[in-house]
């Protein structure tokens, strides 16, 4: 048996800048999802979590947190005085954005593994989005940011609830083009922009709570002005896109590759391809 992947990842090149992945199906009919990265190919299931591992019985590691949350709030708090019991010492109270009480239980090994199950769910939406498979990819992105969610609320140190957050922009983004190309799919491309407006609006509340100056300047509102902005030329009262603006992208497209910033390149390259098609 010869354990060497160097013919495999040979037929199947990675490409620098441009996100590929397939869907494959194993001997007794199993679909899988394989993203090829820098180092090899990711192999992942399509549902429940990517690697298949079942924590404790349960879907992933954060419905199983979600599950003992609940099961904390209800039996470790003494009915008497409103704090934790003795019985459980390793959790606190703490208080949401909202003023109301939150229970926080999530130690830095919890969190960890948490953000280590994030990593897998964000490796198999960027595939899903590839391959176009946007239900998944809204599935997976609203996911990842009820994670960031639990661990804003629920982790006992202030660096875990925030390690999180500097991601969110980005999984709003990838949420919202999902939702667009899932209304492009169906021919609504009137939905498709309102689909994008509402990623943008929610990007402009989470810039306004942590630093408004930066929304302008955003790359993920950048993508998605971009790709409104050939969604509104290419609707069915203007149905011809300029040459000027097929240009534009262009022009967008090589910038975005020369500042390295692969993410805004392969959205523009999806935009020039929805055109041409």
């Amino acid at each position: 048996m010869n354990n060497n992947l160097t013919s495999f990842l040979n037929e199947w090149p990675y490409e620098p800048g441009h996100i590929t992945a397939r869907l494959v199906q194993s001997p007794d009919g199993e679909e899988f999802l394989q993203l090829r990265v820098d180092l090899g190919v990711l192999q992942m299931r399509l549902d429940g979590r990517p690697d298949g591992q079942k924590p404790n019985g349960f879907e992933s590691l954060l419905d199983m947190y979600e599950d003992q949350a609940a099961v904390a709030g209800l039996d470790s708090m003494d009915e008497g005085t409103g704090q934790a019991s003795e019985a459980s010492p390793a959790y606190e109270l703490g208080a949401s954005s909202e003023g109301r009480e939150t229970f926080r239980f999530l130690g830095p090994d919890e969190c960890r593994m948490l953000r280590e199950e994030a990593v897998q769910y964000y490796h198999r939406y960027v595939g899903l989005l590839a391959v176009e498979d946007f239900d998944r990819v809204i599935r997976d992105t609203t996911r990842n940011l009820r994670l960031l969610d639990f661990c804003a609320a629920h982790a006992l140190g202030e660096s875990d609830r925030t390690a999180l957050e500097q991601f969110r922009p980005y999984v709003t983004m990838i949420r919202a083009r999902a939702m667009a190309g899932r209304s492009l799919r169906e021919n609504e491309p009137k939905a498709a922009i309102v689909a994008i407006d509402e990623g943008l609006e929610a990007l402009r509340r989470l810039f306004d709570e942590q630093s408004p100056e930066q929304f302008e300047h955003s790359a993920e509102v950048h993508a998605l002005r971009s790709m409104r902005d050939a969604l509104v030329t290419t609707t069915p009262a203007s149905p011809e896109l300029p040459v000027s603006q097929t240009s534009e992208l262009r022009a967008r497209l090589a910038k975005a590759i020369e500042d390295e910033n692969y993410e805004l390149a392969a959205i523009l390259r999806d935009e020039i391809r929805q055109i041409k098609d």
